[in-house]
């Protein structure tokens, strides 16, 4: 499969996963309609989340990932100020959401952005106690492995510190770094596992402690529950993504329950990659809003890559 393909599927994949997910959110999975009718537009008498939201549109998730790819594209680097700049855009004036409509805004993030704002630089403006771990800058940091062309170490570095603008905690950033080198690995064609991921993190950084101990939180963390807490949401990413295929992966993903919308972003975005553009669903394709916002930045994303 050619690199294009996959770089489409990833970043379709994951507004999609996302923009399916939202209707699904805050159901327990006992809540949710079966596995088969789980779809962009649920089955008919199903009490959505955000029934003012149009299905097919992604939520907070995939406006942050694509204004993460804008600043990336616009400076050439990761440039963290700019980045922080972008989602204050985003929270105030609907920078990348659909319609300019911004909805489902997490509280750390809000705290973060404000501060932002207020002057705060975006590298400290992230919350960074052990409870302000919440998975809002794994759901965005996938469009960074897309565009990345630098090591596995300075990929690693960038993905830390996307995070720090609103997840400034070690543990989001150790996980938002395991996710971007499971991205990578996949981006070339090697049908990867999060733990490959964690063994080629862990290697670059064997020497530091405390990453160490992250990864081990990681490593330790049993169960699939859906949750917005980071390590859990790359957990259950991952079993989602035992799946073979684009639209299994992001059905068993929202089957879990709960943060429905990302978690099947977070699943999605890999599972794009690996399935390319052309297997994500042509209906669920077709149904994605927002396409105007999408197009120039995958095309400038593909002149980039060669």
């Amino acid at each position: 499969m050619r690199l294009a393909e996959r770089l489409e599927g990833g970043l379709l994949g994951l507004l999609i996963g996302d923009a399916v997910g939202v209707p699904y959110e805050f159901h327990p999975p006992t809540a949710l309609p079966d596995l088969g009718e789980i779809d962009m537009v649920p089955p008919r008498g199903f009490h959505r989340a955000h029934s003012n939201v149009a299905p097919g549109v992604w939520s907070d998730d995939g406006a942050q990932a694509l204004c993460l790819l804008a600043s990336l594209l616009h400076c050439g680097r990761l440039d963290v100020q700019d980045f922080g700049n972008r989602l204050v855009n985003w929270l105030d004036r609907g920078y990348m959401a659909v319609d300019g409509i911004v909805f489902d805004v997490g509280m750390q993030t809000t705290k973060a952005l404000h501060a932002i704002r207020s002057g705060v630089h975006a590298h400290a403006a992230g919350p960074a106690t052990e409870w302000d771990n919440g998975n809002g800058s794994l759901m965005r940091v996938l469009p960074l492995a897309l565009w990345h062309r630098g090591s596995d170490a300075e990929l690693a570095a960038d993905a830390e510190g996307q995070s720090g603008p609103t997840h400034g905690h070690l543990r989001a950033k150790v996980c938002c770094a395991v996710y971007a080198l499971w991205a990578r690995s996949e981006l070339r064609g090697t049908r990867s596992t999060l733990e490959t991921a964690i063994e080629v993190y862990s290697s670059l950084c064997r020497d530091d402690a405390a990453r160490q101990a992250e990864l081990a939180v990681l490593v330790r963390h049993e169960g699939a529950g859906g949750s917005g807490y980071v390590v859990d949401c790359l957990r259950s990413a991952a079993v989602a993504l035992e799946e073979s295929y684009y639209a299994a992966v992001v059905r068993a993903a929202i089957a879990i329950g709960n943060d429905t919308d990302t978690t099947a972003c977070v699943a999605g975005g890999l599972a794009g990659v690996r399935s390319g553009a052309s297997g994500i669903p042509k209906p669920w394709r077709d149904g994605l809003h927002g396409k105007e916002l999408v197009s120039p930045l995958l095309a400038d994303l593909l002149a980039r890559r060669g």
